[in-house]
């Protein structure tokens, strides 16, 4: 009974449904359940720090269970981006509804969407790879494959990752550094893995990153095609919502953490106290225990139902959504956590 947990996180799509076919005040519902009902049931159960034994870690990857709750939403979420643009197309909604309706797709595009691409983009099998590109296309975010299995998780806490927000950085501004040099980064990373195969990095069949801009291209045309160039700005507003809600998160999970300069010229490997965790249970669930970060970055290709909790990460103090919502107020967010920022770099001796 208890690996039925994650089937809470369908709770997304449903209201993403309720919020296109009701529409009125339920439009917003997206936000009210992401960042007002999970933030309030945060504040009061912070969850637990348990993790599972050995032999339960081995009974938990045996079962498909796991997958196939991740495999749904790639259904789920194509169908509601689709019922979203027809909804939209048939008219007659006030414009204060459509912001809402636009807002909720967002949030499942990036809360669902692109945060299961995440897991499934560090699998190997090409079922899962192509699920992880399909999630991210309505984002336009498809050189995340990219630079995130071979950029961020390189570079993560130290300037030379685009994803690891720095100190007293404002979260508007990482949003602007972040996305545009990831992309750059993607490019970069594109163009050196073909020369290293020897092959040329203008190849399209080569190099995926053009492939990657002909897909998001063609499904902008299709939406064009199939409900009207009217569409076109909706779908380039959810898509941007999807893929900054996972730079909000890409903001909170490295701030200010750095790893140290070894007297070789490398970075030190990454450790449990290079990312930001939280136990918070509800958010753990909803975001498939991506809040246990720093196990992932520990090994990327461990399983979302098996990562665990390490006593020396550094513990946001609030959940994941009440952290975003706290960072779009910089002055709250730095007089939060700078202090523990400070903290965590003298314990570890940061630089």
């Amino acid at each position: 009974m208890r690996d039925l947990k994650y089937l809470i996180a369908y709770i997304i799509p449903i209201v993403v449904f309720c919020s296109l076919y009701f529409g009125g005040i339920w439009s917003f519902s997206g936000f009210y359940i992401a960042f007002v009902f999970i933030p309030i049931i945060e504040y009061f159960y912070t969850g637990t720090t348990e993790n599972l034994t050995i032999e339960e870690e081995d009974s938990q990857l045996k079962k498909t269970f796991f997958d196939f709750v991740l495999y749904a939403n790639v259904p789920i979420i194509w169908f509601l981006t689709a019922y979203f643009f027809w909804t939209v197309s048939q008219g007659g909604h006030q414009w204060w509804e459509l912001a809402g309706m636009t807002l909720t797709l967002g949030i499942l595009l990036g809360g669902n969407g692109i945060n299961i691409a995440h897991e499934l983009g560090h699998r190997n099998t090409w079922y899962e790879r192509m699920f992880c590109k399909m999630l991210l296309l309505p984002s336009f975010y498809m050189h995340f494959i990219i630079e995130h299995n071979f950029g961020h998780h390189k570079w993560v806490s130290t300037d030379k990752d685009p994803a690891s927000s720095r100190l007293n950085e404002t979260i508007y501004a990482f949003f602007v550094r972040s996305s545009v040099m990831s992309y750059v980064s993607a490019w970069k990373i594109s163009f050196e893995q073909a020369e290293r195969k020897g092959v040329s990095p203008f190849n399209p069949l080569k190099n995926p990153m053009w492939s990657y801009q002909a897909w998001q291209i063609l499904y902008l045309g299709l939406i064009v095609f199939c409900f009207g160039w009217y569409m076109l700005p909706f779908a380039i507003v959810a898509g941007i919502m999807g893929f900054l809600l996972l730079e909000c998160v890409n903001y909170i999970e490295h701030y200010g953490l750095r790893r140290k300069m070894l007297e070789s010229g490398r970075y030190e490997s990454v450790k449990p106290h290079h990312s930001w965790n939280s136990n918070h249970e509800l958010g753990r669930i909803f975001l498939y225990e991506l809040t246990r970060h720093s196990d992932h970055h520990y090994k990327a290709n461990r399983k979302y139902q098996i990562l665990r909790h390490f006593d020396e990460s550094p513990q946001l103090p609030l959940g994941y959504p009440a952290s975003i919502l706290m960072a779009f107020i910089p002055p709250l967010w730095f007089s939060y956590m700078n202090p523990k920022v400070e903290k965590v770099r003298q314990q570890f001796q940061m630089v």
